[in-house]
């Protein structure tokens, strides 16, 4: 598949997830509403290194439970600030970061699904979020001005694009100098099964397009970043990876004997990463500033 039929795929896949709800990434369980779903996406968030309190504050809807992690816990965000969500889906991880930043910051949120834009719109109004806007884009071609934003944020979507590099170089443009990234990711520890990387149904649930960690990490330094650490790192269980309905049809679809799909789980990493644009801290050049 070249890169575009990679994209209209995602694309497609993630426009039915904001019209019903469901969910596609690894230990995500949860699709459709009510109160058992609520209850699961509850669980699945806390996992994910969410406080009850955060799941809970984010206007009702925001939340798909579409992460993989908590990039908002990697690092504090601080009043004023600028801040840009690479694949903000329904607007959740913004919604979070509105707060950190008050009434005098400013949230970016972009995303290439007009089904999920248009969701995220309608819970930024229905919560108030006047410092929030959201823009239709790929994270590989940031509708954004150079040098304009504080600090990036980015849960389980990079690894859905087909050029990485691409999507951190555009990161490193879009940051002020001393600007930083707080990423959470799905990378591999090793090759999956060859039968699993071919899938479209694997690269939807966010695990076929998924680089290995040295690669991923190679890319970020590429990009120019430094100071690269990784605040947390956690296997997904083949038990917990089989409860999303996406997983569990796929690994049905492709028939893979037992051996391969636990080979296929052991591989898959959620991984929390830090790195910063070299230059000035951001105490030295003041938070906020500028028009992204």
């Amino acid at each position: 598949m070249n890169d575009e039929t990679i994209k209209e795929a995602v694309r497609k896949n993630y426009g039915r997830i904001a019209r019903t709800g469901g969910s596609c990434c690894p230990g995500a369980c949860c699709s459709g509403a009510g109160p058992a779903v609520s209850s699961l996406r509850m669980d699945m968030g806390l996992r994910a290194g969410y406080a009850e309190e955060e799941l809970r504050e984010a206007p009702e809807g925001a939340n798909l439970g579409l992460g993989c992690g908590n990039p908002l816990a990697i690092d504090a965000l601080r009043e004023g600030e600028t801040v840009l969500d690479l694949g903000s889906g329904a607007g959740f991880d913004c919604f979070l970061a509105a707060r950190r930043v008050g009434p005098g910051g400013r949230v970016i949120g972009v995303d290439m699904t007009p089904e999920m834009i248009e969701k995220a719109r309608e819970n930024a109004r229905k919560g108030g979020f006047d410092n929030v806007e959201f823009r239709s884009g790929d994270i590989d071609r940031l509708p954004v001005d150079d040098g304009s934003v504080d600090a990036i944020l980015s849960n389980c979507v990079i690894n859905l694009v087909p050029d990485k590099g691409k999507v951190f170089r555009e990161a490193f443009r879009v940051l002020k100098p001393g600007g930083r990234i707080m990423i959470s990711d799905i990378v591999l520890r090793r090759p999956l099964p060859e039968a699993v990387a071919r899938s479209v149904a694997a690269l939807t649930a966010c695990v076929a397009g998924a680089l290995l960690k040295e690669d991923y990490l190679s890319a970020v330094a590429k990009a120019g970043f430094a100071g690269i650490r990784i605040d947390r790192e956690t296997v997904f269980p083949v038990s917990l990876l089989a409860l999303d309905p996406v997983v569990a049809a796929l690994l049905e679809d492709l028939r893979l004997p037992e051996e391969e799909i636990r080979e296929a789980g052991d591989s898959v990493l959620s991984l929390s990463l830090y790195a910063v644009k070299p230059g000035p801290p951001p105490q030295e050049r003041g938070a906020g500033g500028g028009e992204p």
